[in-house]
This record gives C-alpha cells, structure tokens and sequence, in this order.
C-alpha cells in the first residue's frame, strides 16, 4: 500500500460516508481518514439499514463511484433517506474509469436546502470489464493513477479541513463524450436519467454464470443489492431485486465464473476479457458494508 500519506491538522468531526462495488472508492476513502483528524467511515449501505436518520457530524464527506455518468442508485438512496440539516459543511469525492462527468448538482438537489461545499473527481483502475478489448489496469498503471490520486485527496483534505468553497468543472477526465458537438449535450443529459429510469423497471438482470463455477458463494457475499442468493450451490440474481450494478460479482468471483450478457444496445465481451478489483481491497471488506 503506498505511505506517507499526509495527516491534515484540524479539530473537527467528519463522517466519511462511502459506497463501493469493486474498492477504488474504499481505498480512497480509508486513505482520506487517514488524512483527516476525528473521521469515522460509515458504509451508506450501512447508514441505509439503522433506524438513526439524522447526521449529527460537523462535517460530511460522500465517497462514491460514477456510475453511468451519475451518482449509484443506492447513493440516492442514502442521500434521500437522511437528515443533515445539523451538518455544517459538505464534501464529496468521486472515482470513475475517466468518462466525463458533471452531475454533482444531482446530490445539492437530495440535500436540498443545503448544498455542498467542495467536491473532488478522481481516475482510478477501470472495472467495466464487458467493453471490447478491455485490458486490466497493470500495477504500474494503478500506482500512477493512485499516486495523482492522493495528490489530490491531499488537497480536498486541506478544504475541508478549512471550510473553503471549492467546485471546480471536470477537467481530468480520460474519456472525452463521443461526439464533440452538440450531441454530447444530449448524452450528457440521458445517460444519467437512464439509471432513473433503471431503478423504476427495477434494474437489470444480465448476470449470468458458466461451466467454471463451483459454488463458493463469493457472489452471493459481495452482493451488496442481496440479489444474489445461492440455490443447490449455484448463484441466482433474483428478479424482484433491483441490481446495484457495482459489478462486484463479476469481479471478486475466483474462478471467473460470472459473465455479463448482452442487452439491446450495449454488447457485452466479458467472456474475452479480464476482471478487476482494487489490490488492497478483498472481497470480505466489500461485504462488510451491508452489516
């Protein structure tokens, strides 16, 4: 794991909010309490199960993966379900593969009247293994990119341990929108809607398994929607239960036994491609978020 990470000197306390599927986003969350002094990480998944809905912190910072160029479904969700109207001061930190991203007046609408205060988007490692010719992210790859990353987190740390307003536009991503014309302002505004519009069908269900499985029940731990139940020693992703899409099945399996199926519209190649969890995050820490 990389060291020397920076101690931001402050007196304050901070809830480290965090939802991750595959760790990028955990491990930066670990690292940023690191980083700030009286911090507590709390899963959202977590946060979404307890009976105490109002956030008594000084200070809340949301760590979370950009999924479909917006917040995950169990983000809303958590945003939606508590009360922060104590909370003085907002941060969030995001991970993505690169793909641009601008939705973070999504979350100021969830905590309305309130609205955040800083906010950071960091590259990490590339998870979304049913692209065609999608290659794992190498180890010299990942320790650049966490490197830039830490870099970064240092700063957002001295934000927020200032109380300073910092919102600044998307300028680091890797993978431009495709059109570069006034089309992309039409992706822009879709896509995200799409993960609206999934949660209202209740999901996807394009998981599906091959001849390498040996019913270990790894997928059915790291579900962190529970759609997964094991049956006769098989995974079995239930229809009544609406898929986070965090993809941690299909990566945390050992025996790359989960495959992703194609859907109108979007072909899957994950059956030729590789898998991809964060290094320093195992799978029982993924899990860990749903106790």
């Amino acid at each position: 794991m990389l060291d020397g990470v920076m101690k931001v000197e402050g007196n304050m306390s901070t809830n480290i909010y965090y939802f991750s599927g595959t760790g990028n986003s955990l491990f930066i969350a670990k690292k940023l309490a690191e980083m700030l002094p009286d911090s507590e990480l709390i899963p959202m998944l977590t946060a979404l199960e307890s009976i105490e809905k109002g956030v008594e912190a000084e200070n809340v910072v949301f760590v979370f993966p950009v999924y479909a160029m917006t917040l995950p479904i169990p983000v809303r969700r958590f945003l939606s379900a508590h009360n922060f109207s104590k909370v003085k001061y907002f941060s969030a930190v995001v991970t993505r593969l690169g793909l641009y991203f601008n939705d973070f007046s999504r979350i100021d609408k969830l905590i309305h009247p309130q609205k955040l205060d800083s906010h950071l988007i960091l590259n990490m490692g590339d998870n979304d293994i049913k692209v065609k010719g999608y290659i794992c992210p190498s180890e010299k790859e990942l320790k650049e990119l966490e490197a830039n990353a830490l870099k970064e987190l240092e700063r957002i740390a001295r934000v927020i341990t200032d109380k300073k307003v910092s919102r600044k536009e998307d300028s680091t991503y890797l993978k431009p929108l495709p059109y570069g014309d006034f089309r992309d302002s039409f992706v822009e505004w879709m896509v995200p809607r799409l993960m609206t519009f999934s949660e209202f069908i209740g999901g996807v269900n394009y998981f599906y398994i091959n001849q390498k499985c040996n019913g270990c029940g790894i997928c059915e731990k790291v579900c962190l929607s529970e759609k997964i139940s094991m049956n006769e020693h098989k995974p079995e992703w239930s229809k009544s239960k609406l898929c986070y899409m965090c993809y941690a099945c299909i990566n945390y399996c050992p025996q790359v036994a989960i495959e992703i199926d194609s859907i109108p519209g979007v072909p899957s190649f994950s059956h030729e491609n590789d898998r991809y969890c964060h290094p320093y995050a195992t799978f029982s820490e993924i899990a860990e978020q749903k106790k």
